[in-house]
């Protein structure tokens, strides 16, 4: 009996485990909805996504939310998304559903649609920044009118079974909740009014549901140490191995290679690390009180352009950043007493779009930070970050045993050797 408890323990602890993350452990996509009028059959609700993450976004192709109707539910109609299947509609005269499937897939609408399909926040191809970098672009919201459901706060059957998709697995979603009704602001922000009834979907990540691999690795270089340590060899799994591309092969310059395939199967850069993303640390400069780090960013991938990128970084010294050159940054604080984690993302309409494979593939820039006296060394990696993370994934770093170590202190002392000559030729003239 102890045997079983221990194994539900232990599952029940690496379930809540795979889905927190250490450097943003309140961060969860919020899905609520709010009803805002009745219906002779139902009601109409404004659905609201909240990306509470401080640096994953949802990227293209963007999200997918599907749920399961807790009683025999259609869609009449929906403003600013749509479902992907309309489903048996067949029991209907006249006035048709937009859709009739017990569980509806939906999907956020491309930009550029007729205006009276639009909702606000909606229409950006299901791409939501980062709240952390972005929050005023880190909300998608639609608008959906539900018939053969409940026409009161009584008879009104939650959905259920909730599944988001952002744009591939990872996101565990927990039931929804009934909340206190949300207030709203009129535009002239004279009269609050409020939603008939609210629930909440709160839904967390886990890298580990997402892939078995990390999506990203780094490398590391210093100015002290001329051996730079490379990624991990199959850093990523080495699965794409054979349909990978050398990057002097004729296949690069074919016409639609470069096209993005619908379950974003990637086509990568032959590498040792076979990893879409590489992030290069350099140790540039150490002065008297400050020192200079160069981070690049590459990208192996042919098929894919990153989009609202972000880089997380946790190391000790970013509690004194001075400037940083090329990249925005942002101080994150998991926890409020320690100030050890930063991100990095590209200057608007400068650096913000990482593109594809190839000469263009790549970004960079340089960060200067004031020195600790109390703390800084260069001894046994410090001048390394502790944690990686792109677009929110977190990335393998190398064994520490290879990391660019200091010379040795020979030279040092090889500096005293004419003292020590002129000391010993005095010995020898005394004696």
């Amino acid at each position: 009996m102890r045997l079983v408890i221990s194994a539900v323990c232990v599952l029940v602890l690496f379930s809540y485990a795979a889905a927190y993350d250490p450097l943003d452990p309140n961060g969860n996509v919020t899905i609520k909805w709010d009803v805002v009028s009745w219906t002779p059959d139902g009601y109409v609700a404004v659905v609201t996504m909240s990306n509470f993450q401080m640096f994953r976004h949802i990227m293209n192709p963007g999200w997918t939310l599907s749920w399961t109707w807790a009683k025999k539910e259609v869609i009449w109609s929906m403003v600013g998304a749509q479902t992907t299947e309309q489903g048996d509609c067949s029991k209907f005269k006249g006035n048709v559903p937009h859709c009739c499937k017990k569980t509806p897939t939906v999907v956020d609408l491309l930009p550029g649609v007729p205006y009276n399909q639009q909702f606000s926040n909606c229409c950006k191809g299901g791409v939501v920044a980062a709240w952390g970098q972005d929050p005023s672009a880190a909300v998608s919201s639609f608008q959906v009118s539900v018939g053969l459901a409940g026409t009161s706060n009584k008879t009104v059957k939650l959905p259920k079974n909730f599944t988001l998709l952002g744009p591939g697995p990872g996101y565990t979603c927990g039931p929804a909740k009934v909340v206190p009704s949300t207030v709203f602001l009129t535009p002239d922000k004279r009269r609050k009014t409020q939603a008939l009834m609210t629930w909440n979907v709160t839904c967390t990540y886990s890298q580990f549901l997402a892939r078995k691999n990390p999506g990203c690795c780094v490398s590391l270089s210093s100015f002290y140490n001329e051996t730079i340590t490379p990624c991990p060899s199959c850093a990523c799994g080495c699965q794409n191995k054979r349909n990978c591309v050398k990057s002097d092969s004729k296949r690069i310059n074919m016409l639609g290679i470069h096209t993005p395939k619908k379950d974003n199967e990637p086509l990568l850069q032959c590498t040792h690390h076979m990893c879409p993303i590489r992030v290069h640390w350099h140790v540039k400069l150490n002065y008297k009180d400050y020192w200079r780090v160069k981070v690049a960013v590459t990208n192996f991938n042919y098929r894919m352009n990153y989009s609202l990128w972000t880089l997380a970084v946790q190391h000790p010294n970013l509690n004194n950043v001075t400037q940083v050159f090329s990249f925005d940054y942002k101080p994150l604080l998991p926890y409020e007493s320690i100030n050890d984690t930063g991100m990095f993302y590209g200057m608007k309409y400068f650096n913000d779009l990482l593109m594809e494979a190839g000469p263009t593939g790549n970004v960079q820039s340089e960060i200067l930070l004031q020195k600790d006296k109390d703390t800084f060394t260069l001894k046994q990696g410090w001048a390394f970050p502790r944690k990686v993370y792109f677009n929110g994934e977190e990335c393998m770093l190398p064994p520490p045993d290879t990391y660019p170590i200091l010379p040795n202190s020979a030279p040092v002392n090889l500096l005293n050797f004419p003292a020590f000559i002129f000391t010993m030729l005095v010995m020898l003239a005394v004696w």
